[in-house]
């Protein structure tokens, strides 16, 4: 003789797993991953520095490579290429990301148009061997 699950059981049942499920396959928007996002705001001050600093460089190919490999992280945690480029696309975070770059590059002593400040940055970030400071000679 088989025992028969009551169909409330079966119902609650099937619902913790689905909750559970989605719990375990559910990921943060692309912008909250930590990795990727300071990442990305590293590259934008790297590149900045060296557009406002006439003697520093950036390391375009290693800038690349960087950028390659933040990519793939993401699809490591299970994105799709077509959220990494929405992602990418998106310009309200573009504005938000370099609102943050910006405000960490006057933390860092940096002053707009004022050059000789960002080269300070720059050797600064150099000789710390930080994410910004390896993409920069």
């Amino acid at each position: 003789m088989t025992m028969k699950t009551p169909p409330l059981l079966s119902l609650v049942s099937a619902a913790v797993i689905a909750a559970f499920a989605g719990a375990v396959s559910a990921k943060p928007a692309l912008k909250d991953v930590a990795y990727v996002l300071e990442g990305i705001i590293a590259t934008g001050i790297a590149y900045e520095i060296s557009e406002k600093c006439d003697s520093i460089s950036p390391r375009r190919l290693r800038g690349l490579n960087y950028l390659f490999s933040l990519r793939n992280h993401a699809f490591d945690l299970g994105y799709t290429r077509a959220e990494v480029d929405a992602y990418i696309d998106n310009k309200a975070e573009e504005k938000r990301l370099k609102q943050i770059a910006y405000g960490r590059l006057r933390d860092l002593g940096a002053v707009a148009g004022n050059g000789p400040s960002y080269c300070a940055v720059g050797q600064s970030e150099i000789a710390k061997n930080s994410a910004i400071g390896r993409l920069l000679r």
